[in-house]
């Protein structure tokens, strides 16, 4: 495990607190710090990372923000029962996910909320300094983990961009782990540029656009022709639901699409399509269709299947973000860490599209963090 000053605690304050993704973050965390299961999927618990001093995991305190009532260790209860968590997991780490529960604060905008944009990011800005505060935190990094909104369109902010504009306004990190608009908003461009913060995202790559970026490359590489690529998403639990609303769906498949068009030389036909099946609960199952000419024009096709626990994927993604964040934030770097694309669909910046130059920037990207204090740097 990568070694930081053992005294000093990071916070990790995630938007979406209650959710299945948030809640297996807290309680994977809680389980690997206390030798119950290895860290399995952590980029930054390989040999690569040892000695940047990220946060150890065991100095990570989770709080954040959320709509829903139920508490974390009833929801994590939930995803043992439904073969998500490990049998047995939550009793096991019960003081860890009540640490986190007592640490969320109610989120917004519900219903019949009056408070108008401006009052709702000061609520939000000031919930997130209390908790750095109270609990005597080095800093915290905010990772949005809330269910896919649809794009936003127009002046307002969207519940997403709300948010990232509390978290720089509290003077921490953001990570946008969602597809939704987070800092994209052109009215938050002046105040991302002016925070000096580091922020990334978006849109978290844990199942099928991870294949199609490892895959793609391969089609240009050996200059094969791809004709067609279609694909289809099973998916249930909340962002099954969230993304039945065809908005919401187009904000995701933006992201699915960018790495084939970035990466073969002619964008292909075909297109993704996402189904709700409640049944699927936190499972999903992801299926592509890719038709390709080889030589002499001979006309062949290559099929995937993956099927995949949604959680399980995203949460090791999230710990290793919000640890290499607060590195980046400790190192003094700012603005957009474009270097992080290894983990988005939809990244910031201008960095590749294909995993493997995505890999070797992020191990360029480690060896910064491994450097000795010194000047910041923006990215």
């Amino acid at each position: 495990m990568s070694v930081s000053p053992s005294g000093t605690r990071t916070g990790v304050w995630l938007v979406g607190a209650r959710g299945s993704v948030a809640t297996t973050v807290v309680a994977g965390c809680a389980a690997i710090s206390a030798g119950l299961h290895p860290p399995t999927g952590m980029v930054t618990e390989t040999p690569a990372f040892t000695d940047c001093q990220l946060p150890p995991l065991p100095n990570l305190v989770f709080g954040g923000h959320d709509t829903l009532d139920c508490p974390l260790p009833k929801r994590a209860e939930e995803l043992a029962a439904g073969g998500v968590l490990p049998h047995g997991l939550p009793a096991a780490v019960q003081s860890e996910l009540a640490a986190g529960e007592r640490e969320i604060r109610p989120g917004g905008p519900l219903p019949g909320d009056t408070r108008d944009e401006a009052a709702l990011i000061s609520a939000f800005a000031d919930d997130i300094q209390d908790f750095v505060r109270r609990l005597g935190l080095a800093r915290a990094v905010v990772v949005n983990v809330a269910s896919t909104e649809p794009a936003a369109t127009g002046r307002a902010l969207p519940p997403s961009s709300l948010y990232a504009a509390a978290a720089l306004r509290a003077g921490c990190p953001y990570v946008n782990f969602t597809p939704s608009t987070g800092l994209h908003h052109p009215e938050l461009a002046s105040l991302a540029t002016d925070s000096g913060l580091p922020y990334a995202g978006r849109d978290g790559k844990t199942g099928q656009t991870l294949l199609r970026a490892a895959l793609a490359p391969m089609f240009t590489q050996r200059a094969l022709a791809v004709r067609a690529w279609s694909g289809t998403n099973l998916l249930g639990g909340g962002d099954g639901a969230a993304l039945a609303d065809p908005a919401a769906a187009a904000a995701k498949n933006a992201g699915k699409e960018r790495v084939l068009a970035e990466t073969l030389a002619t964008p292909p036909e075909g297109e993704v399509h996402i189904d709700d099946v409640p049944a699927l609960g936190d499972w999903k199952t992801a299926w592509d269709h890719i038709a390709f000419d080889g030589f002499l024009g001979t006309r062949m096709v290559l099929q995937t299947i993956w099927q995949g626990c949604d959680s399980a994927l995203a949460a090791p993604l999230v710990l290793d973000l919000a640890r290499l964040t607060a590195r980046a934030h400790e190192r003094g770097l700012t603005g957009p860490l474009g270097e992080l694309g290894f983990y988005f669909k939809d990244p910031v910046g201008d960095g590749p599209a294909a995993l493997s130059e995505q890999y070797a920037e992020l191990l360029r990207f480690a060896d910064v963090l491994c450097e000795g204090e010194g000047e910041g740097t923006g990215w």
